[in-house]
Protein backbone atom coordinates (compact mmCIF):
# COMPACT_ATOMS: atom_id res chain seq x y z
CA UNK A 1 0.00 0.00 0.00
CA UNK A 2 1.18 3.37 -1.01
CA UNK A 3 0.20 6.00 1.36
CA UNK A 4 1.55 8.64 -0.60
CA UNK A 5 -0.89 7.95 -3.87
CA UNK A 6 -3.84 9.38 -3.60
CA UNK A 7 -6.68 6.75 -1.84
CA UNK A 8 -10.05 5.63 -1.89
CA UNK A 9 -11.55 4.42 0.81
CA UNK A 10 -14.50 2.82 2.18
CA UNK A 11 -16.21 3.10 5.72
CA UNK A 12 -18.36 0.67 7.41
CA UNK A 13 -19.93 1.49 10.56
CA UNK A 14 -20.99 -0.66 12.59
CA UNK A 15 -23.83 -0.80 15.03
CA UNK A 16 -25.21 -3.83 16.67
CA UNK A 17 -24.04 -6.69 14.09
CA UNK A 18 -25.38 -4.00 11.65
CA UNK A 19 -24.02 -1.60 9.13
CA UNK A 20 -25.22 1.75 9.16
CA UNK A 21 -25.13 5.07 7.42
CA UNK A 22 -22.89 7.16 9.47
CA UNK A 23 -21.66 8.25 13.23
CA UNK A 24 -23.76 10.70 13.66
CA UNK A 25 -26.61 8.79 11.48
CA UNK A 26 -26.98 5.00 12.57
CA UNK A 27 -30.04 4.95 10.07
CA UNK A 28 -29.23 0.79 8.75
CA UNK A 29 -27.81 0.45 4.98
CA UNK A 30 -27.33 -3.17 5.59
CA UNK A 31 -27.93 -5.66 7.53
CA UNK A 32 -25.34 -8.05 6.54
CA UNK A 33 -22.21 -5.56 7.22
CA UNK A 34 -19.70 -8.39 6.19
CA UNK A 35 -21.52 -8.53 1.99
CA UNK A 36 -21.96 -4.58 2.45
CA UNK A 37 -17.72 -4.34 3.17
CA UNK A 38 -17.38 -6.87 0.30
CA UNK A 39 -18.95 -5.02 -2.30
CA UNK A 40 -17.16 -2.20 -1.24
CA UNK A 41 -13.91 -3.84 -1.35
CA UNK A 42 -15.26 -4.84 -5.12
CA UNK A 43 -15.92 -1.74 -6.44
CA UNK A 44 -11.89 -0.76 -6.76
CA UNK A 45 -11.63 0.87 -3.67
CA UNK A 46 -7.84 0.77 -2.07
CA UNK A 47 -8.81 0.41 1.56
CA UNK A 48 -11.48 -0.13 4.49
CA UNK A 49 -11.82 1.65 7.37
CA UNK A 50 -14.70 0.04 10.02
CA UNK A 51 -15.65 1.39 13.02
CA UNK A 52 -17.23 0.01 15.66
CA UNK A 53 -20.01 2.00 17.67
CA UNK A 54 -21.38 -0.08 20.50
CA UNK A 55 -21.64 1.66 23.21
CA UNK A 56 -18.15 2.34 25.51
CA UNK A 57 -18.40 0.30 28.18
CA UNK A 58 -20.67 -2.65 26.80
CA UNK A 59 -18.12 -5.56 26.72
CA UNK A 60 -20.53 -7.91 25.04
CA UNK A 61 -21.75 -5.70 22.17
CA UNK A 62 -17.42 -4.93 21.79
CA UNK A 63 -17.28 -8.34 21.39
CA UNK A 64 -19.67 -8.78 18.83
CA UNK A 65 -18.72 -6.02 16.87
CA UNK A 66 -15.11 -7.41 16.80
CA UNK A 67 -16.50 -10.83 15.46
CA UNK A 68 -17.71 -8.80 12.28
CA UNK A 69 -14.84 -7.04 11.69
CA UNK A 70 -13.20 -10.39 11.56
CA UNK A 71 -15.50 -11.57 9.15
CA UNK A 72 -14.81 -8.40 7.12
CA UNK A 73 -11.53 -8.54 7.42
CA UNK A 74 -11.53 -12.70 5.88
CA UNK A 75 -13.91 -11.69 3.20
CA UNK A 76 -12.15 -8.73 1.49
CA UNK A 77 -9.14 -8.31 -0.17
CA UNK A 78 -8.05 -5.12 1.18
CA UNK A 79 -6.62 -3.66 3.84
CA UNK A 80 -8.68 -3.08 6.75
CA UNK A 81 -7.72 0.18 9.34
CA UNK A 82 -9.80 -0.85 12.69
CA UNK A 83 -11.37 1.87 15.11
CA UNK A 84 -13.63 3.02 17.40
CA UNK A 85 -13.85 1.79 21.30
CA UNK A 86 -9.81 1.83 21.73
CA UNK A 87 -9.24 3.25 25.01
CA UNK A 88 -5.78 0.64 25.91
CA UNK A 89 -3.35 -1.49 24.27
CA UNK A 90 -5.25 -4.45 24.67
CA UNK A 91 -8.03 -2.78 21.88
CA UNK A 92 -5.50 -2.48 19.45
CA UNK A 93 -4.50 -5.94 20.07
CA UNK A 94 -7.98 -6.69 19.86
CA UNK A 95 -8.59 -5.58 16.28
CA UNK A 96 -5.22 -6.28 15.21
CA UNK A 97 -5.67 -9.73 16.39
CA UNK A 98 -9.38 -9.59 14.31
CA UNK A 99 -7.06 -9.12 11.12
CA UNK A 100 -6.64 -5.93 10.53
CA UNK A 101 -3.55 -3.91 9.21
CA UNK A 102 -3.85 -0.94 11.21
CA UNK A 103 -5.47 0.39 13.71
CA UNK A 104 -6.77 4.03 15.18
CA UNK A 105 -6.62 5.52 18.08
CA UNK A 106 -8.60 8.85 18.57
CA UNK A 107 -6.92 11.60 19.81
CA UNK A 108 -10.37 13.24 20.88
CA UNK A 109 -10.88 10.68 23.75
CA UNK A 110 -8.75 11.45 27.09
CA UNK A 111 -5.67 9.63 27.56
CA UNK A 112 -5.40 7.88 24.58
CA UNK A 113 -2.43 10.54 23.40
CA UNK A 114 -0.60 8.59 26.51
CA UNK A 115 -0.50 5.21 25.48
CA UNK A 116 0.65 6.08 21.72
CA UNK A 117 4.11 5.12 22.31
CA UNK A 118 3.44 2.42 24.79
CA UNK A 119 1.27 0.95 21.49
CA UNK A 120 3.39 1.88 18.54
CA UNK A 121 6.61 -0.04 20.63
CA UNK A 122 4.38 -3.18 21.05
CA UNK A 123 2.81 -3.40 17.62
CA UNK A 124 4.82 -1.06 15.18
CA UNK A 125 4.33 2.42 14.16
CA UNK A 126 2.49 1.03 10.89
CA UNK A 127 -0.13 -0.30 12.37
CA UNK A 128 -1.35 2.88 13.96
CA UNK A 129 -3.31 5.58 12.87
CA UNK A 130 -4.53 9.05 14.70
CA UNK A 131 -8.07 10.23 14.66
CA UNK A 132 -8.96 13.77 15.33
CA UNK A 133 -11.38 16.62 14.32
CA UNK A 134 -8.98 19.54 16.00
CA UNK A 135 -5.83 19.19 15.97
CA UNK A 136 -4.61 20.71 19.37
CA UNK A 137 -3.20 17.45 20.62
CA UNK A 138 -1.99 16.67 17.16
CA UNK A 139 0.66 19.81 17.94
CA UNK A 140 1.06 19.40 21.75
CA UNK A 141 2.66 15.58 20.60
CA UNK A 142 3.70 16.49 16.96
CA UNK A 143 7.34 14.91 17.84
CA UNK A 144 5.46 11.43 19.28
CA UNK A 145 2.79 11.44 16.61
CA UNK A 146 5.85 11.60 13.17
CA UNK A 147 7.72 8.72 15.42
CA UNK A 148 4.79 6.58 16.62
CA UNK A 149 2.03 6.73 14.15
CA UNK A 150 2.19 6.25 10.00
CA UNK A 151 -0.88 8.26 8.77
CA UNK A 152 -3.46 11.20 10.32
CA UNK A 153 -7.29 10.85 9.69
CA UNK A 154 -9.42 13.98 9.96
CA UNK A 155 -12.88 14.40 10.76
CA UNK A 156 -14.43 16.96 8.70
CA UNK A 157 -17.18 18.01 6.13
CA UNK A 158 -15.06 21.43 4.94
CA UNK A 159 -12.54 19.39 2.42
CA UNK A 160 -11.85 22.26 0.66
CA UNK A 161 -10.14 23.53 3.63
CA UNK A 162 -9.24 20.82 5.34
CA UNK A 163 -5.46 21.63 6.19
CA UNK A 164 -3.01 18.85 7.30
CA UNK A 165 -1.44 19.03 10.79
CA UNK A 166 1.86 20.07 11.46
CA UNK A 167 3.10 16.36 10.64
CA UNK A 168 5.11 14.70 7.64
CA UNK A 169 2.26 12.08 7.48
CA UNK A 170 -0.18 11.35 5.59
CA UNK A 171 -3.95 12.81 5.75
CA UNK A 172 -7.55 10.70 5.06
CA UNK A 173 -9.89 13.05 5.44
CA UNK A 174 -13.52 11.36 6.70
CA UNK A 175 -16.26 13.51 4.88
CA UNK A 176 -19.88 12.04 4.37
CA UNK A 177 -21.16 14.95 1.93
CA UNK A 178 -22.28 12.39 -1.30
CA UNK A 179 -23.45 15.56 -3.61
CA UNK A 180 -19.35 15.99 -3.81
CA UNK A 181 -17.28 13.46 -6.38
CA UNK A 182 -14.39 11.82 -4.14
CA UNK A 183 -12.03 12.79 -7.49
CA UNK A 184 -12.76 16.38 -7.07
CA UNK A 185 -11.48 16.40 -3.41
CA UNK A 186 -8.02 15.71 -4.74
CA UNK A 187 -8.66 18.18 -7.40
CA UNK A 188 -9.52 20.77 -4.83
CA UNK A 189 -7.01 20.23 -1.92
CA UNK A 190 -3.81 18.79 -2.47
CA UNK A 191 -2.88 18.08 1.18
CA UNK A 192 -5.52 15.38 1.40
CA UNK A 193 -4.12 12.24 0.52
CA UNK A 194 -6.94 9.50 0.99
CA UNK A 195 -10.82 10.49 0.86
CA UNK A 196 -13.13 7.90 3.47
CA UNK A 197 -16.81 8.30 4.50
CA UNK A 198 -19.82 8.48 2.89
CA UNK A 199 -18.76 10.42 -0.26
CA UNK A 200 -16.82 7.39 -1.36
CA UNK A 201 -19.32 4.68 0.28
CA UNK A 202 -22.06 6.51 -1.89
CA UNK A 203 -19.96 7.03 -5.21
CA UNK A 204 -18.23 3.16 -5.18
CA UNK A 205 -19.64 2.72 -8.52
CA UNK A 206 -17.76 5.69 -9.79
CA UNK A 207 -14.65 5.04 -8.32
CA UNK A 208 -12.95 3.60 -11.59
CA UNK A 209 -14.01 6.79 -13.68
CA UNK A 210 -13.28 8.65 -10.83
CA UNK A 211 -9.54 7.21 -10.83
CA UNK A 212 -9.15 7.60 -14.62
CA UNK A 213 -10.10 11.44 -14.10
CA UNK A 214 -7.13 11.75 -11.64
CA UNK A 215 -4.63 10.04 -13.86
CA UNK A 216 -5.96 11.89 -17.17
CA UNK A 217 -4.59 15.16 -14.94
CA UNK A 218 -1.31 13.57 -13.71
CA UNK A 219 -2.36 12.87 -10.25
CA UNK A 220 -0.56 9.91 -8.72
CA UNK A 221 -3.01 7.61 -7.67
CA UNK A 222 -2.88 4.17 -5.22
CA UNK A 223 -2.67 1.79 -8.66
CA UNK A 224 -0.57 -0.68 -9.93
CA UNK A 225 3.12 0.12 -10.99
CA UNK A 226 4.64 -2.06 -13.98
CA UNK A 227 8.44 -2.96 -13.97
CA UNK A 228 7.96 -3.63 -17.72
CA UNK A 229 6.28 -1.67 -19.94
CA UNK A 230 4.33 -2.77 -23.10
CA UNK A 231 7.00 -2.41 -25.52
CA UNK A 232 9.56 -4.64 -23.41
CA UNK A 233 6.76 -7.60 -24.15
CA UNK A 234 7.71 -9.92 -26.75
CA UNK A 235 3.80 -10.30 -28.90
CA UNK A 236 3.00 -13.45 -30.66
CA UNK A 237 2.26 -12.73 -34.39
CA UNK A 238 -1.43 -11.19 -33.70
CA UNK A 239 0.73 -8.17 -31.63
CA UNK A 240 -0.61 -9.84 -28.68
CA UNK A 241 0.84 -11.43 -25.28
CA UNK A 242 -1.05 -14.63 -23.96
CA UNK A 243 -1.78 -14.29 -20.54
CA UNK A 244 -2.32 -17.29 -18.01
CA UNK A 245 -5.05 -16.40 -15.51
CA UNK A 246 -4.80 -18.07 -11.86
CA UNK A 247 -6.63 -17.98 -8.70
CA UNK A 248 -4.57 -16.31 -5.99
CA UNK A 249 -5.86 -18.11 -3.35
CA UNK A 250 -5.61 -21.96 -4.49
CA UNK A 251 -3.36 -21.31 -7.98
CA UNK A 252 -6.10 -22.92 -9.50
CA UNK A 253 -5.54 -22.36 -12.97
CA UNK A 254 -8.89 -20.47 -14.77
CA UNK A 255 -8.45 -19.55 -17.94
CA UNK A 256 -5.75 -18.62 -21.16
CA UNK A 257 -6.88 -14.71 -22.85
CA UNK A 258 -4.86 -12.27 -24.76
CA UNK A 259 -3.89 -8.91 -23.99
CA UNK A 260 -3.38 -5.69 -26.46
CA UNK A 261 -1.77 -2.57 -25.78
CA UNK A 262 -4.72 -1.08 -24.86
CA UNK A 263 -5.94 -4.39 -22.93
CA UNK A 264 -2.59 -4.31 -20.70
CA UNK A 265 -2.56 -0.65 -19.95
CA UNK A 266 -6.30 -0.97 -18.64
CA UNK A 267 -5.69 -3.57 -16.72
CA UNK A 268 -2.47 -1.67 -14.80
CA UNK A 269 -4.57 1.42 -14.51
CA UNK A 270 -8.19 -0.51 -13.25
CA UNK A 271 -6.83 -2.92 -11.70
CA UNK A 272 -9.42 -5.36 -13.39
CA UNK A 273 -7.81 -7.83 -15.95
CA UNK A 274 -8.91 -6.53 -19.30
CA UNK A 275 -8.29 -8.89 -22.43
CA UNK A 276 -8.85 -8.27 -26.05
CA UNK A 277 -11.34 -10.66 -27.63
CA UNK A 278 -10.10 -12.19 -30.94
CA UNK A 279 -13.45 -13.47 -32.04
CA UNK A 280 -15.28 -10.22 -31.20
CA UNK A 281 -12.16 -8.11 -32.29
CA UNK A 282 -12.59 -5.67 -29.55
CA UNK A 283 -11.42 -4.85 -25.72
CA UNK A 284 -13.09 -7.32 -23.26
CA UNK A 285 -13.18 -6.37 -19.66
CA UNK A 286 -13.88 -9.75 -17.77
CA UNK A 287 -16.90 -9.53 -16.10
CA UNK A 288 -18.54 -6.66 -17.68
CA UNK A 289 -22.02 -8.05 -18.91
CA UNK A 290 -21.47 -11.15 -15.74
CA UNK A 291 -20.73 -8.90 -13.29
CA UNK A 292 -17.23 -11.98 -12.89
CA UNK A 293 -14.86 -9.35 -12.44
CA UNK A 294 -11.24 -10.46 -12.23
CA UNK A 295 -9.08 -7.84 -9.51
CA UNK A 296 -5.71 -8.24 -9.91
CA UNK A 297 -3.53 -9.27 -7.70
CA UNK A 298 0.27 -9.81 -9.31
CA UNK A 299 1.02 -9.77 -13.29
CA UNK A 300 4.40 -11.72 -13.59
CA UNK A 301 5.66 -11.87 -17.38
CA UNK A 302 7.95 -14.99 -18.08
CA UNK A 303 10.99 -15.67 -18.64
CA UNK A 304 11.16 -14.68 -22.58
CA UNK A 305 9.15 -11.48 -21.66
CA UNK A 306 5.98 -13.25 -24.20
CA UNK A 307 3.91 -14.48 -21.48
CA UNK A 308 2.15 -13.23 -18.77
CA UNK A 309 0.84 -15.23 -15.62
CA UNK A 310 -1.90 -13.28 -13.46
CA UNK A 311 -3.04 -13.94 -10.27
CA UNK A 312 -6.73 -12.79 -9.68
CA UNK A 313 -9.72 -12.42 -7.07
CA UNK A 314 -12.00 -14.30 -9.39
CA UNK A 315 -15.83 -13.33 -8.52
CA UNK A 316 -17.70 -15.90 -9.66
CA UNK A 317 -16.90 -18.23 -12.28
CA UNK A 318 -14.05 -17.52 -15.10
CA UNK A 319 -15.69 -19.75 -17.63
CA UNK A 320 -18.86 -18.95 -19.82
CA UNK A 321 -20.08 -22.29 -19.13
CA UNK A 322 -20.27 -21.64 -15.52
CA UNK A 323 -17.72 -23.31 -14.74
CA UNK A 324 -15.37 -21.80 -11.98
CA UNK A 325 -12.35 -22.84 -14.45
CA UNK A 326 -12.30 -23.49 -17.83
CA UNK A 327 -10.15 -26.10 -17.64
CA UNK A 328 -12.49 -29.08 -16.79
CA UNK A 329 -12.57 -31.40 -19.88
CA UNK A 330 -10.14 -34.26 -18.70
CA UNK A 331 -8.36 -35.69 -21.67
CA UNK A 332 -5.99 -38.66 -19.65
CA UNK A 333 -5.23 -39.12 -16.14
CA UNK A 334 -2.98 -41.52 -13.83
CA UNK A 335 -3.64 -42.13 -10.70
CA UNK A 336 -1.05 -39.80 -8.58
CA UNK A 337 -0.79 -39.20 -4.95
CA UNK A 338 -1.64 -34.97 -3.95
CA UNK A 339 1.87 -33.43 -3.50
CA UNK A 340 0.70 -29.62 -2.77
CA UNK A 341 0.91 -29.52 1.00
CA UNK A 342 -1.88 -27.04 1.70
CA UNK A 343 -4.40 -29.90 -1.08
CA UNK A 344 -3.82 -32.61 1.30
CA UNK A 345 -4.58 -30.41 4.34
CA UNK A 346 -7.51 -29.31 2.91
CA UNK A 347 -8.67 -32.51 1.73
CA UNK A 348 -7.97 -34.37 5.18
CA UNK A 349 -9.98 -31.23 7.20
CA UNK A 350 -12.96 -31.93 4.18
CA UNK A 351 -13.39 -35.73 5.38
CA UNK A 352 -13.48 -34.77 8.98
CA UNK A 353 -15.75 -31.96 8.82
CA UNK A 354 -17.79 -34.43 6.65
CA UNK A 355 -17.95 -36.95 9.87
CA UNK A 356 -19.91 -34.59 11.41
CA UNK A 357 -22.44 -34.19 9.46
CA UNK A 358 -22.67 -37.55 7.55
CA UNK A 359 -21.08 -40.08 10.69
CA UNK A 360 -20.08 -43.94 10.04
CA UNK A 361 -19.94 -46.68 12.24
CA UNK A 362 -16.69 -47.59 13.50
CA UNK A 363 -14.96 -44.08 12.47
CA UNK A 364 -12.17 -42.98 15.23
CA UNK A 365 -12.87 -39.39 14.70
CA UNK A 366 -16.84 -39.26 15.22
CA UNK A 367 -15.98 -41.10 18.78
CA UNK A 368 -13.55 -38.37 18.68
CA UNK A 369 -16.96 -36.11 18.25
CA UNK A 370 -18.80 -38.49 20.96
CA UNK A 371 -16.45 -37.65 23.74
CA UNK A 372 -16.50 -34.24 23.17
CA UNK A 373 -14.41 -31.29 23.66
CA UNK A 374 -12.27 -32.48 26.60
CA UNK A 375 -11.25 -35.92 25.05
CA UNK A 376 -10.35 -33.62 21.92
CA UNK A 377 -7.95 -31.42 24.36
CA UNK A 378 -6.52 -34.53 26.26
CA UNK A 379 -5.82 -36.49 22.59
CA UNK A 380 -3.89 -32.99 21.53
CA UNK A 381 -1.77 -32.88 24.90
CA UNK A 382 -0.90 -36.58 24.58
CA UNK A 383 0.05 -36.02 21.19
CA UNK A 384 2.10 -33.38 21.37
CA UNK A 385 4.04 -35.19 24.35
CA UNK A 386 4.75 -38.02 21.81
CA UNK A 387 5.52 -35.73 19.25
CA UNK A 388 8.69 -34.32 21.93
CA UNK A 389 9.75 -37.37 23.14
CA UNK A 390 10.11 -38.50 19.69
CA UNK A 391 11.84 -35.37 18.53
CA UNK A 392 14.60 -36.56 20.90
CA UNK A 393 15.17 -39.72 19.12
CA UNK A 394 17.19 -40.26 16.25
CA UNK A 395 14.72 -41.64 13.77
CA UNK A 396 13.61 -38.64 11.62
CA UNK A 397 10.66 -41.24 10.65
CA UNK A 398 9.12 -41.35 14.09
CA UNK A 399 9.31 -37.54 14.50
CA UNK A 400 7.01 -37.49 10.76
CA UNK A 401 4.54 -39.80 11.97
CA UNK A 402 3.72 -38.01 15.10
CA UNK A 403 3.64 -34.75 14.04
CA UNK A 404 0.97 -36.50 11.71
CA UNK A 405 -1.05 -37.54 14.50
CA UNK A 406 -0.74 -33.93 16.05
CA UNK A 407 -2.55 -32.33 13.33
CA UNK A 408 -5.12 -34.90 12.73
CA UNK A 409 -6.19 -34.25 15.83
CA UNK A 410 -5.96 -30.81 15.76
CA UNK A 411 -7.55 -30.58 12.76
CA UNK A 412 -10.62 -32.20 14.56
CA UNK A 413 -9.84 -29.35 17.16
CA UNK A 414 -10.32 -26.89 13.97
CA UNK A 415 -13.46 -28.63 12.92
CA UNK A 416 -14.92 -28.49 16.75
CA UNK A 417 -14.35 -24.73 16.71
CA UNK A 418 -15.07 -23.77 13.15
CA UNK A 419 -11.51 -22.46 12.10
CA UNK A 420 -9.98 -23.33 8.32
CA UNK A 421 -7.11 -23.89 7.11
CA UNK A 422 -7.80 -20.32 5.24
CA UNK A 423 -8.05 -18.86 8.81
CA UNK A 424 -4.68 -20.26 9.90
CA UNK A 425 -2.68 -19.35 6.88
CA UNK A 426 -4.36 -15.92 6.62
CA UNK A 427 -3.20 -15.22 10.28
CA UNK A 428 0.47 -16.56 9.45
CA UNK A 429 0.70 -14.40 6.53
CA UNK A 430 -0.17 -11.59 8.50
CA UNK A 431 2.07 -12.37 10.94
Amino acid sequence: MNLQAKRFIGSVYLKDKKAVKSINDQSIVSEDPVSYALKLSDSGLDEIFVFDLSPSGNDALHEEALDVIKDICKAVDVPVTGAGNVKRMEDIKKLLYAGCKRACLNFEKEGNADILQEVSEKFGADKIVICFSKDGNLIKYKDQVEKFACETVLFTEDVKNATKPETDLPMVVLCNDSALSPDEVFLLNDSVDGITGNIVNDNASKVDSCKQNLIDKGIKICALEPAFTWENLKKNSDGMVPVIVQDYRTDQVLMLAYMNKEAYEKTLSTGKMTYFSRSRNQLWLKGETSSHFQYVKSLTADCDLDTILAKVKQVGAACHTGSYSCFFNEIARKDYSEKNPQKVLDSVYEVIKDRKEHPREGSYTNYLYEKGIDKILKKIGEEATEMVIAAKNPNDNEVIYEMSDFLYHMMVLMAVKNVSWEDITDELARR
